[in-house]
């Protein structure tokens, strides 16, 4: 993606790179949002979920940022070194080419002092170009004041929580609160800068040209080291393993979570309220990229976020959404409370920011469905669950048995009022149906006539009231007439035939009602108000199930025509927001997981159709 700039146009506040305008690096812990003119504009540290150091992509102004670019007008393109999470950020100019690599040394934890590295090489390939660094940090989310003082040759930015040292092979001066550097770098030159965090038994150090380079090269190593295991040879692999490349980077190796994006309060709507932290474990998120991951051959993060529900979550007798919650902290803590940050304007003025989640207390039903079938999926192409996890879908499956009928928010968490959601009925059967799969295949023991009772149930409810004769379709709710994506996933679990003709009539009109170019909306605010303003954009991981269910009803060349359509939305490195704006701009926070792992589903089951 290249784009024409001058480095000084993103001074000031309202000063805004679309969300799509950046590239994702990160170290298992945390990521860094590297902007196409070079800038940071996004990176929490130490942690996905910890308060923001660099901003600016939330409040231009105040956020903090991390500059580095051509101090003369530049076009700049951006790519990934191949099958790797390594940024390559590159500069055109009238004097030469230059180029920016990016990346956070992934380190072990065998004994090694943890650090958390962000490593800039600069470099220039051609002629002869004057580059410009400006590190601005805005500990807190821009609300908490640092100093700024000299140790050994490096800058030390100090707050009251954290503290980062800046390492440099140039001249840097600096002030009470930033740290600026101007350099010229002729062909064949470079220059690195290293940003750490420091204290406690991390002590600040260099980091000169040699050890840059062996951390480029441990880091390509790492990347290509995991990224070998994939099974995957299709048609799509370039796309696919990037998404792949991606989940990995969202995932947070101490404990196995996976978050759900790596950023907050990215607007659904700009200049609207639809405005969510999306920085935690969401239940059914991670139990989608267990199928994901397994079909690619990753069993490890299969089993790490099997680890993590195990020794983690912990599970409420009779709590307000059930024995789990629907989402968790990245370390397994239950406790996400929601609120504003007043301070910040949001990206592009799209207020409020939120920090923590209150949808954590709702109960959404379908998490049962999602989670037991990602254990069904890892007990058939993973390991054998052990009896200890055994008793425990033991007693999930009982709960949903007894609870699959009250009304809930449901999976799109509208907070509009609990209703009686398909959705939410549907993935309640697929829990008891897979659990009864599991315990007939492997003699596990299971009050099966009890299980059959509420699975036969549930499916003759749904296909009684949850099919409108008016609508000629499956519908949002029992009794309603609004149609939803979310019914996508109907034949997907198997719950009906792709070509049975009530589904048939569904898809057809979904198609007529909710899908424009191969993009699918979730429902009609209008038609079903969730309990907020505004309007959202097309949402990118039903748009991936409407190409899997065209595929599977025997329509292969439309869901290829529409997985191909959908690959144009990706931005400039394959990455996807959430959702996608009428004009075709990427919404929402940003990389989704949700989207990448149906993509992976989506071009799977399209190569599996086209042979």
């Amino acid at each position: 993606m290249a784009e024409t700039f001058d480095q000084e146009s993103r001074v000031g506040p309202g000063r805004y790179l679309p969300i799509a305008e950046h590239g994702l690096i990160g170290d298992l812990r945390t990521v860094a949002l590297v902007g196409t003119d070079g800038t940071i504009d996004w990176y929490c540290c130490p942690t996905f979920d910890s308060p923001s150091v660099f901003g600016a992509i939330l409040d231009a102004g105040k956020g903090g940022a991390f500059e580095l670019g051509a101090r003369v007008p530049a076009t700049t393109k951006q790519f990934y070194f191949p099958d790797t999470n390594v940024l390559i950020t590159r500069f055109f100019t009238e004097g030469g080419v230059g180029e920016i690599q990016d990346f956070m040394p992934v380190t072990g934890d065998s004994g090694e002092v943890r650090r958390h590295r962000l490593i800039r090489r600069v470099i220039c390939v051609r002629g002869s170009i004057p580059f410009h660094a400006r590190v601005a940090p805005r500990f807190g989310y821009g609300a908490q004041p640092h100093r700024v003082r000299r140790h050994d040759g490096m800058v030390v930015f100090e707050s009251e929580d954290l503290s980062l040292a800046l390492t440099a092979t140039v001249p840097v001066a600096c002030d009470d609160r930033d740290a600026t550097a101007a350099f010229t770098l002729d062909e064949g030159e470079s220059e690195v800068f290293a940003l750490d965090q420091v204290g406690g038994d991390v002590v600040p150090r260099a980091c000169a040209y040699t050890e840059a380079e062996d951390e480029f090269a441990a880091t390509v190593a790492f990347w290509r080291r995991w990224l070998s295991a994939s099974r995957y040879r299709g048609r799509w692999r370039e796309m696919v393993h990037r998404s792949a490349l991606t989940l990995k980077l969202l995932t947070y190796a101490p404990t196995g979570a996976l978050v759900a994006a790596p950023t907050t309060s990215l607007p659904e709507q700009i200049g609207g309220e639809r405005n969510w932290d999306y920085r935690y474990l969401w239940v059914r998120d991670a139990a989608f990229a267990v199928y994901a991951l397994l079909r690619l051959g990753f069993t490890g993060e299969a089993e790490a976020f099997m680890n993590f529900l195990t020794r983690r979550v912990t599970r409420c007798a009779d709590g307000p959404s059930g024995p789990l919650q629907i989402m968790y902290g990245i370390d397994g803590r239950t406790e996400l409370p929601e609120h504003v940050l007043g301070h910040l304007e949001g990206h592009r003025g799209s207020a409020p920011v939120r920090v923590g989640n209150a949808a954590a207390g709702q109960l959404q039903l379908d998490i049962y469905g999602a989670l037991i079938d990602s254990i069904y999926l890892y007990d058939k192409w993973g390991q054998p669950v052990s009896s200890d996890h055994w008793d425990e879908v033991c007693g999930l499956v009982d709960w949903v048995c007894d609870h699959w009928d009250q009304p809930d928010e449901g999976v799109w968490e509208t907070r509009g009022g609990r209703r009686n959601f398909l959705y939410s009925r549907l993935m309640c059967w697929v829990a008891i149906e897979r659990a009864m799969r599991m315990a007939n295949r492997r003699g596990l023991p299971a009050d099966i006539p009890r299980w059959r009772h509420a699975r036969d149930t549930i499916y003759r409810t749904l296909m009684r009231r949850g099919w409108s004769e008016q609508r000629k379709a499956f519908v949002q709710y029992e009794d309603g007439d609004v149609l939803d994506a979310a019914v996508l996933m109907m034949p997907l679990v198997k719950f009906v035939s792709p070509t049975d003709p009530k589904w048939l009539a569904t898809l057809d009109a979904l198609t007529a009602e909710l899908v424009s170019d191969s993009l699918v909306y979730r429902y009609d605010p209008k038609a079903s108000p969730d309990g907020l303003r505004g309007e959202e954009g097309t949402f990118s991981i039903c748009s991936f199930w409407y190409v899997e269910a065209l595929v599977r009803a025997g329509r292969v060349e439309e869901g290829r025509l529409a997985f191909e359509k959908m690959l144009t939305y990706a931005n400039h490195v394959g990455l996807y927001a959430e959702e996608i704006s009428r004009s075709g701009e990427q919404q929402g926070n940003f990389p989704q997981a949700f989207t990448h792992l149906a993509l992976i589903s989506a071009a799977f089951n399209l190569d599996r159709a086209l042979g």
